[in-house]
């Protein structure tokens, strides 16, 4: 490098200060330090924003000192708010995976606050034609690419005291900062879809009044707009494209450069709720992409020792999304652990690991699950007593590992979610659906865990609402631009025989009635449901089931009055009351032998023909003899024959508030009549 880009040298700590990583105040300045064992040089970029909103003139300093691959120094002068990035100067060869180019400023993995947006594509590439064989590419991207922020202590009150929900009583909750608030009547306008949003009370009573005790929030590590959005002028909507691991997502702060007091003063108000608070992180890729993609952060500061690479230098993408980070990388196991500790200190109660089995699959090999990251998380004495999900899955027949993972870990289970939704459908027997309904003791008993391990869902942000699954028989995501070829097609959906919405009176009403035997079924099972937010209220998506760019009405929650809204969360909420009565069996272990009996329509046990009756559509299941379920699928009534015991109905799903017609006890072994697509709750008398 010329001698007039390095204008000073930052003085060097000793090198037992090498740790933390990332950029920390210290007396009269700041200290650096930033990971790469391929640069050959470093320069630390001092920004300082251009009034007119030109790109911001630079100071760089070169970073001397390398210890155990980390690049540092000490700055004096600089003070919170200084906006910083790196340059990196090494060998550009894209055959072995180095793509080091200083004429891309890069984000720090650990900025604590990012700021900007990616503005001009071309400019943050880092090659010049052909992505692989292409030279490196000499336009200078700054202003045209997020910068990293300097931080001091986080504003925003203490979190509190953590609510610690006990995994049996725990009720998810999935929502979206910014769609969840983005329509709130009560919530001001300046405050809607932020941070703050989601802390005002009337949101918070909702929470409450509904009973769910943890919310699971979609990405709020900064992220930022892949290069097919950027090109079609759309953006990003759900943040499954991280940038900052430690930073929270500018957009979602309703006063620009507070969103980490913002976000302290979400936690703070959903624990003194009692409400948990649990991140959806994303560790397995990065925004940059596929080899075509930008070069913002990780790509130019060690691309082999962030991306697991082929024999010629490609990207491996078991995920996807064009590259797949490198758990077996030190350093990625450290910024991942580092990441998830610092949130842990933002009061945070666990985090859902998106395509979790990447995590066990260092270089991208097969799936361990005793793999070192996955270890270290949960050995982790910060993050063992916090809730870990995995989305037991990636885009590989390899990853998908549902019940495969160690026993500290809960897991989404697709298999709940498949089997439901072919139950209600009228699609299969009830063989599999006992075992789902009793917290699929073949997949977690195993191995050692308790039913809470299964993270029973039938919806997610990724693919239908509960109102569209009812209502549309295939996808309709034209909106995204991508000529309805995103999204998947195994929906496992019904329409009553019209596609989408209807005026017919009978089809809505039997939507609804099934909307409903699926909620009752998902909320009554033992193991750990998580609902998707705006469900009780009836929300949908207009048949796009993969609407991750679509930031507008399609996606943000309807909070106007509607008569069906109203209704379903009224039943929602008497449902998440049952499951905590004192008839409800206990979830802690599972069902021995003596705890459960499997009660056939003909008023006698199950039995080995029942279970392997593909035509099957009716399902009594009998807990600790004073708590009978019954599903029927069927689109027509059924006679019912009761057990010989004294049980009394208290849950109708057939009804819009869930109340039984009669709720008066029922005589031992009397014959009832269960309407089609109905699910009924009957409790001892």
């Amino acid at each position: 490098m010329s001698s007039d880009e390095r204008t000073a040298r930052p003085a060097a700590p000793p090198a037992d200060a090498v740790f933390p990583l990332g950029a920390h105040l210290i007396e009269g300045g700041a200290r650096f330090a930033v990971a790469s064992n391929s640069a050959e040089a470093v320069e630390l970029c001092l920004l300082e924003p251009d009034a007119g909103g030109g790109p911001p003139a630079e100071r760089r300093l070169e970073l001397v000192e390398r210890t155990f691959g980390v690049w540092h120094g000490v700055v004096t002068g600089v003070t919170a708010g200084q906006q910083y990035g790196y340059r990196v100067h090494g060998r550009y060869q894209p055959a072995t995976g180095l793509r080091a180019n200083p004429a891309k400023l890069l984000v720090d993995p650990y900025a604590r606050r990012i700021t900007g947006r990616l503005t001009d594509l071309d400019a943050a590439l880092g090659y010049t034609g052909d992505p692989m064989y292409g030279p490196p590419s000499t336009v200078d991207s700054l202003g045209a690419v997020p910068v990293s922020v300097l931080t001091g202590a986080p504003g925003g009150p203490d979190p509190g005291p953590r609510p610690k929900v006990p995994w049996a009583d725990t009720v998810l909750y999935e929502l979206h900062v910014r769609g969840y608030t983005r329509a709130h009547p009560e919530v001001p306008p300046e405050q809607r879809g932020s941070y703050l949003g989601l802390a005002h009370p009337a949101v918070i009573e909702h929470l409450r009044s509904l009973g769910v005790t943890s919310v699971e929030l979609l990405p709020v590590h900064t992220f930022v707009d892949e290069p097919g959005l950027v090109r079609r002028g759309q953006r990003n909507y759900w943040g499954y494209s991280s940038l900052g691991f430690l930073a929270p997502h500018a957009e979602y702060a309703s006063v620009p450069g507070q969103e980490i007091a913002e976000f302290r003063t979400m936690v703070a108000a959903l624990h003194a709720a009692g409400i948990e608070v649990i991140l959806d992180v994303v560790y397995n890729h990065t925004c940059e992409g596929g080899p075509g993609g930008p070069t913002l952060s990780f790509r130019g500061l060690d691309s082999p020792g962030y991306y697991v690479h082929g024999d010629r230098g490609q990207l491996v993408d078991v995920t996807g999304c064009g590259n797949t980070m490198d758990p077996g990388s030190p350093i990625v196991a450290r910024l991942v652990c580092d990441s998830l500790r610092y949130w842990a200190a933002l009061g945070v109660d666990g985090f859902r690991f998106d395509l979790a089995s990447v995590l066990g699959r260092p270089g991208g090999g097969a799936f361990d699950p005793n793999a070192g990251l996955l270890t270290m998380i949960a050995a982790d004495p910060v993050l063992a007593d916090r809730k870990l999900i995995a989305e037991p899955w990636d885009a590989t027949g390899e990853g998908y590992r549902v019940g495969g993972f160690p026993v500290q870990w809960s897991e989404w289970n697709g298999r709940y979610r498949d089997t439901v939704r072919d139950f209600w459908r009228g699609a299969s027997g009830v063989n599999d659906l006992a075992w789902r309904l009793t917290g699929s003791e073949d997949l977690y008993a195993l191995s050692g865990r308790r039913p809470w391990a299964s993270v029973n869902f039938v919806t997610a942000h990724d693919g239908f609402t509960l109102r569209d699954l009812v209502s549309y028989q295939r996808k309709h995501n034209e909106d995204n631009g991508e000529r309805n070829r995103d999204g998947t097609e195994d929906n496992r959906s019904q329409n009553f025989g019209v596609e989408g919405e209807t005026d017919q009176r009978q089809v809505r009403a039997d939507r609804l009635r099934t909307a409903r035997a699926m909620l009752t079924t998902l909320l009554l099972s033992t193991g750990a449901p998580m609902l998707t937010a705006g469900d009780e209220r009836w929300r949908t998506q207009r048949g796009n089931n993969n609407a991750y760019n679509q930031d507008n009405e399609l996606s943000w929650l309807d909070w106007s009055a509607d008569p069906d809204a109203e209704a379903l969360t009224r039943f929602t909420a008497r449902l998440i009351e049952l499951r905590n009565s004192e008839h409800a069996p206990g979830r802690a272990r599972f069902f021995g032998p003596a705890d459960v009996q499997w009660w056939h329509a003909e008023g006698r046990p199950m039995d080995d023909g029942d279970w392997h009756n593909p035509d099957a559509r009716t399902l009594g299941m009998l807990a600790s003899k004073d708590w009978l379920l019954v599903l029927h699928s069927g689109a027509d009534p059924i006679s019912y024959v009761l057990p010989d015991i004294a049980l009394a109905p208290v849950l109708d799903s057939g009804q819009p508030d869930g109340s039984p017609a009669d709720p008066h006890p029922l005589s031992p072994g009397q014959t009832i009549t269960v309407p089609g697509r109905t699910a009924l709750l009957l409790v001892s008398a």
